[in-house]
């Protein structure tokens, strides 16, 4: 029996990653080309002939596409595409079906991120899961009852938005105080660095060994996070809560976040295990698999 084949894409502003692969996430092929943005036409015509050639070379069942903004799944939507400012406001699925003759598939790219946990990741078999990713912002998916949550205008998992310090010194999100850019940017302040000046989490965590300023910084940090785990598990009850984002490959995040998760008296009636993801640059393309086999199983 041949095997399926699909075309995966995870769109980003900096690059557009695609891969073809079988139903068991296998890839066939793999590539990505760069990011065009100054026009919707100039962007939706690369995305188009990418697909198109594909789909010359490769028996391609379906395209499944992982992309940045408030989607709606089932229409192709975008009121708001994140990076991609060209296609705010665009049905991108309906646009594309005008030069593309293969059934497109849609979702977010934070909500693909979690459903490639589910598919192959730190998440298989579990029905009731968070995945919140740590990066310029913070942001994520929710699995409940094995079934990804989109909320009624599909902006459901915009963790970044939350506040976890009480309005203290005025509005500020998870986004402002809690992401790796803001411990980055805390940490410039804290050392009166130009805002230019290059860093990385890396420096932060290793200043922090010797610096006692820097490790409050540090503290303060895993403590915003921890605030935003803790009423995220109030409200869901999840089996697990994943972290994604180039920092969740630290094991003392996790020592960290447990510490102050720890100091709060009821996390011990509603705590929910603490894991790394397990896919990175694949998360997108393989999320967007899942939601081609997800359809499959409707469409029999």
């Amino acid at each position: 029996m041949s095997r399926k084949q699909y075309l995966c894409m995870d769109i980003g502003g900096t690059s557009v990653k695609y891969g073809v692969l079988t139903h068991m996430g296998e890839f066939i092929f793999q590539d990505s080309y760069r990011t065009r943005l100054s026009s919707r036409q100039e962007f939706l015509s690369d995305l188009a002939n990418t697909i198109n050639e594909m789909s010359k070379k490769y028996a391609i069942e379906k395209v499944g596409i992982s992309f940045p903004g408030f989607i709606n799944p089932q229409t192709g939507f975008a009121e708001f595409a994140g990076a991609i400012a060209v296609l705010h406001g665009t049905n991108i699925k309906e646009q594309l079906e005008e030069t593309v003759d293969l059934p497109i598939l849609i979702e977010n790219d934070a909500n693909c991120a979690t459903l490639a946990e589910k598919l192959s990741g730190n998440a298989v078999g579990c029905n009731h899961f968070i995945c919140m990713t740590i990066g310029t912002g913070i942001g994520g998916g929710i699995v409940v009852n094995g079934k990804l949550v989109n909320g009624h205008a599909f902006k459901a998992g915009e963790f970044g938005l939350m506040i976890v310090d009480g309005m203290r010194d005025g509005y500020q999100t998870m986004h402002e105080i809690a992401s790796t850019s803001a411990l980055i940017h805390q940490f410039k302040q804290l050392k009166h660095m130009d805002d230019d000046c290059w860093v990385d989490g890396e420096q932060v965590f290793q200043e922090a060994e010797t610096d006692v300023k820097v490790r409050e910084l540090l503290d303060q940090w895993f403590a915003s996070i921890s605030y935003g785990i803790f009423n995220l598990a109030t409200v869901l009850n999840p089996e697990r809560i994943l972290i994604g984002g180039a920092i969740s490959v630290r094991s003392d995040l996790y020592e960290n976040l447990l510490v102050k998760l720890n100091n709060i008296p009821s996390w011990h009636d509603i705590q929910a295990k603490i894991v790394p993801c397990k896919h990175h640059n694949d998360a997108g393309i393989l999320g967007a698999l899942y939601k081609c086999l997800e359809e499959e199983k409707y469409d029999k």
